[in-house]
C-alpha cells in the first residue's frame, strides 16, 4: 500500500517524500486521508549547531497506486518497505547482542530484500518465447544488454549489498571507499573503483547502510553524476537513515530514489544515528 504526502515527505507505505528544501524534516507513519503533522521536538535531534526552527508543517496524505505512477516527480522519494521479514532483520541488527556473524549475515538479508524491493518496475527485460519441457511459452527475461552496477559504499556497503547477485542475475560491482573524519564528520575517498563514464542506459544501486549527517552518500553522488548518470539512473540503497541526511540529499538530487529498512529520528553530535545499530562497519567484519 502507498501513501503520497505533499510539502514534506512521501511515503509508500512508510515511505518518505522530501519536498522543495525545508527547514527542518521528521518521520511520519502516515494514515490514509488523515491530516498530518511533523513536529521538530521529538525528531530533529542533533543539527550539528544548525538552528532550525519549531514549528508544525501540515501536510495531507493520500494513496499512490505504484512506484511507476509517480516516478516523473521532481521530489525525493523515500521507499521504507513494510515487509515482516525487513522489520525483523532490523530488529537483529539493532539488537546490541548480536554476534559478528549473525550481524554480517542480516544485513546482507536486509540488503537482498531492499533491492529486490527497488527493482521492481525499474529492470530492463526482453521477451520472446522458448520450448519447455511440454511445448511452447512465452518467456521475459531481464535484458542482458542494458547493464546493472552495484556500487557499495566501503566497508560496510560490502555486507549490505553481499546477496546482490542473488537478486540481480546480470551485474557490475564497482567498490567506492569514502571514509568519515570522527571530528570533522566530512567524508574522504581513499578508492575510487568507478568507471571513467557509465555505459549509457545504466542502472545503479548505490549501497551505503547508515546515512547519518549525508556527507558520505552526497559524495558518492557526486562522482556518479560526474560520470554521466542522472539521478533516475540511481537509487540507493540504505539500513537505517536519518531526517538530516535525507535532507540534504533532497536538496541536491531531486527526484532520487532512496530505499530503506528504517528511518530513524536523530543523529548525534558524533555523528551516529539515534537509535540507529551502531558502526555497521565494525559490527559486520569484528574489527
Amino acid at each position: 500500500m502507498a501513501y503520497s504526502i505533499s510539502n514534506a515527505f512521501r511515503c509508500y507505505s512508510e515511505t518518505l517524500r522530501l519536498g522543495p528544501r525545508q527547514d527542518q524534516c521528521g518521520r511520519v507513519n502516515p494514515t490514509p486521508s488523515s491530516l498530518l503533522s511533523l513536529n521538530s521536538s521529538p525528531f530533529l535531534g542533533q543539527t550539528f549547531g544548525a538552528s532550525l526552527s519549531r514549528r508544525n508543517i501540515p501536510v495531507r496524505a493520500k494513496m499512490a497506486a505504484s512506484e511507476g505512477s509517480i516516478n516523473g516527480s521532481n521530489r525525493m522519494l523515500v521507499f521504507v518497505p513494510p515487509h515482516p521479514l525487513i522489520k525483523h532483520w532490523i530488529s537483529v541488527l539493532r539488537n546490541d547482542q548480536t554476534p559478528c556473524p549473525i550481524f554480517r549475515n542480516a544485513i546482507g538479508e536486509l540488503g537482498r530484500l531492499l533491492m529486490y524491493e527497488a527493482s521492481r518496475e525499474w529492470l530492463p527485460t526482453v521477451v520472446g518465447e522458448i520450448m519447455s519441457p511440454m511445448g511452447a511459452a512465452s518467456v521475459e527475461f531481464i535484458d542482458p544488454r542494458e547493464p546493472i552496477a552495484v556500487v557499495p559504499i566501503l566497508r560496510a556497503g560490502l555486507a549490505l549489498a553481499e546477496h546482490a547477485s542473488t537478486v540481480l542475475p546480470a551485474n557490475k560491482i564497482y567498490h567506492l571507499g569514502i571514509s568519515r573524519d570522527e571530528k570533522t564528520l566530512l567524508p574522504s575517498v581513499y578508492l575510487n573503483k568507478l568507471p571513467d563514464e557509465f555505459p549509457k542506459n545504466s542502472r545503479v544501486f548505490l549501497v551505503d547502510p547508515m546515512l547519518a549527517t549525508g556527507g558520505t552518500i552526497i559524495a558518492a553522488m557526486d562522482m556518479l553524476k560526474e560520470r554521466g548518470l542522472s539521478v533516475q539512473q540511481i537509487k540507493v540503497i540504505c539500513a537505517v537513515a536519518a531526517p538530516l541526511a535525507l535532507s540534504k540529499l533532497n536538496e541536491k538530487y531531486p527526484g532520487l530514489h532512496v530505499y530503506a529498512g528504517i528511518i530513524d529520528p536523530e543523529v548525534n553530535e558524533k555523528g551516529f544515528i539515534i537509535p540507529g545499530l551502531g558502526d555497521a562497519g565494525d559490527r559486520s567484519f569484528g574489527t
